[in-house]
């Protein structure tokens, strides 16, 4: 039988089904599409349409950057708090022991 933390850790792994993957390729894909025809179909000088352009690539790298950056927060703490409740696991099986 699995103990509390080999479940916990199990359980926590959410994956991702191939659909919603499939979904989220697809969106960002479309989104990307329009935000460049509606680049390209401004009535604008082109230095202005090359602005936009830029100005939304930068956007989406940058997106890309704070979603990797939050994540990337969360599991670290997530992490932390697992070694934090192990150690005190560890320190309650040692009382019980002594007692």
């Amino acid at each position: 039988m699995a103990s509390p933390a080999q479940f916990a850790l199990s359980s926590s792994s959410n994956a991702n089904t191939a659909g919603w993957v499939t979904f989220t390729y697809a969106s960002f894909g479309m989104a990307c599409a329009m935000a460049g025809l509606g680049v390209w179909a401004l009535p604008a000088d082109l230095w202005v349409k090359g602005y936009l352009l830029m100005s939304s690539v930068f956007l989406c790298g940058s997106t890309f950057t704070l979603a990797k950056t939050t994540r990337d927060e969360h599991e670290s703490r997530r992490f932390a708090n697992r070694l934090e409740d192990a150690k005190t696991e560890k320190l309650l099986m040692e009382i019980n022991r002594g007692g």
